[in-house]
């Protein structure tokens, strides 16, 4: 077990002579395995170790036996152990994130600003190569795209994965060999989580009625996906060498359309994908959606221009399609306000010019009886009176991520319910025993394809006001009357 792990280390050289490396030690048998076998090899490997626990708040008493376990297995190998503990279900409410997502967000968090502390640490977390399974088959199910399917990464940044070439029943056979316990935790039986239900229904099924040796495969699949990714990157990277397009001051970045048409259909996406991350250093919410408008854009002639996640926006430019971020709107795509009131007339009249920079993008095809939206930003007073109008609607401002688009229906639009569960709007239209021909005209305030309000009728429950709000998105229909503040 020890040599196939330090093989697999030297392999992705994920730990170096003198590095500073952070076990990320839960109390689990997969983090327990991690901490021992890095304790083992820590002079062969010439490291520094440290062990950090992150206590969610979660699960009471069970939650502090882990935190104490923790600590207690550290002193028995005589290493730094920190115990940091983070509100996981308070932030969850207040971004609007399940709890997994919410505790892996702040586990991160935390473990990454200790690295940093410690002078620029590594830090070792124990996914294995179950793990990797559930994680390439989950993104496959959410429709990613080729990165997505590679999986996690051994080393990524700082973070290091040594147990990805080693399985949970090598990992649980080790613990009894070195007579080593750890601590269960009762939510990983919990199949309310799309990960438990891959690991314990799904994969199991697969391996039993499938294939024996199908996660294996899997995983051997991503690898091959993740040298293909690398090669398409380094393809993307030479392309934009030879003809990429700069304006520095301006963050400004682009190629020319009939040089992109010119390349493979898989290429012209990481291309793509390439200048929005020089634009923002992120690609995370890009899809195949945002990467054949840009692709369709650059047919387009001079002076068309759509707008993208992270507030960027892709225009043409005299045969060039340059990506930049809009000016009034933040990295994160926010628009910048500043206190002020803006319309977005819609209908058959064009929009206002991007030069204008409306908070909202009007799709010019939008066909309804509604001639203005009117959309201000403001800091919600707690005490304030929440409109239950049918012309005014108050959003939770911080729970927008992306630029907004004022449109009608399209294909896999929909809104949140109370229970947290989706429904179609075409579902809703049809509930609501809304005529066929009118369910076209209906104006939608939307974020991708996450409706904030069917205009007339219900509002989304993921953007309601709630006891955590700070900030207020305002929108006022023909007729409405709001905040005047």
């Amino acid at each position: 077990m020890q040599k196939t792990v330090r093989d697999f280390i030297r392999e992705y050289r994920m730990i170096e002579p003198k590095d500073k490396v952070i076990a990320a030690v839960s109390g689990g048998a997969d983090s327990i395995c991690l901490l021992h076998l890095l304790n083992d090899m820590k002079e062969q490997l010439g490291m520094e170790l440290r062990v950090m626990h992150v206590h969610h708040g979660l699960r009471g008493e069970e939650a502090d036996r882990d935190a104490a376990f923790v600590e207690a297995e550290a002193r028995k190998l005589n290493l730094t152990c920190r115990v940091v503990y983070r509100k996981v279900a308070e932030y969850g409410a207040a971004q609007r994130l399940s709890l997994e997502e919410a505790g892996r967000i702040l586990r991160y968090q935390a473990l990454e600003e200790e690295a940093k502390a410690w002078g620029n640490g590594k830090i070792a977390v124990a996914h294995h190569r179950e793990d990797q399974a559930e994680t390439i088959l989950h993104n496959l199910f959410r429709g990613s795209g080729l990165k997505g399917l590679c999986g996690m990464a051994a080393v990524k940044g700082a973070v290091i994965r040594p147990l990805l070439c080693v399985g949970k029943q090598e990992i649980l056979d080790y613990l009894k060999e070195q007579g080593l316990s750890y601590c269960e935790d009762s939510t990983n039986a919990c199949q309310d989580y799309t990960r438990n239900r891959l690991r314990h229904k799904l994969i199991p099924e697969i391996l039993g009625d499938v294939n024996a040796g199908a996660v294996r495969h899997i995983v051997g699949t991503g690898r091959l996906l993740s040298k293909a990714d690398e090669y398409l990157e380094s393809q993307a990277e030479e392309v934009w060498r030879q003809y990429g397009k700069e304006e520095k001051e301006d963050r400004r970045y682009g190629i020319e359309g009939n040089v992109l048409e010119g390349q493979p259909e898989i290429l012209r996406g990481y291309i793509i994908r390439k200048i929005i991350g020089l634009c923002t250093n992120s690609v995370k919410d890009i899809t195949f959606a945002h990467i054949d408008q840009v692709c369709r854009l650059a047919k387009r002639g001079t002076g068309k221009r759509i707008s993208l996640p992270y507030g960027l926006e892709a225009e043409t430019e005299y045969g060039v399609v340059w990506i930049s971020i809009s000016k009034g709107k933040d990295i994160n795509g926010k628009h910048d306000f500043e206190g002020k009131p803006e319309s977005v007339r819609v209908g058959r009249t064009r929009a206002k010019t991007a030069e204008e920079k409306e908070p909202a993008q009007v799709e010019k095809s939008a066909t309804t009886t509604v001639k203005t939206l009117k959309l201000s930003h403001f800091s919600y007073k707690k005490d304030e009176e929440i409109p239950e109008n049918r012309y005014t609607k108050w959003f939770d401002y911080d729970t927008i991520k992306n630029t907004l688009s004022v449109r009608n229906r399209q294909t896999g639009d929909y809104i949140t319910l109370k229970d947290g569960k989706r429904k179609t709007v075409k579902a809703y239209m049809i509930d609501e025993k809304i005529p066929r021909e009118e369910r076209d005209k209906i104006l939608l305030l939307a974020e991708g394809h996450h409706i904030l309000w069917i205009v007339g009728y219900r509002i989304s429950e993921y953007y309601k006001i709630t006891e955590h709000t700070q900030q207020i998105l305002q929108v006022q229909t023909d007729g409405g009357y709001g905040h005047e503040g």
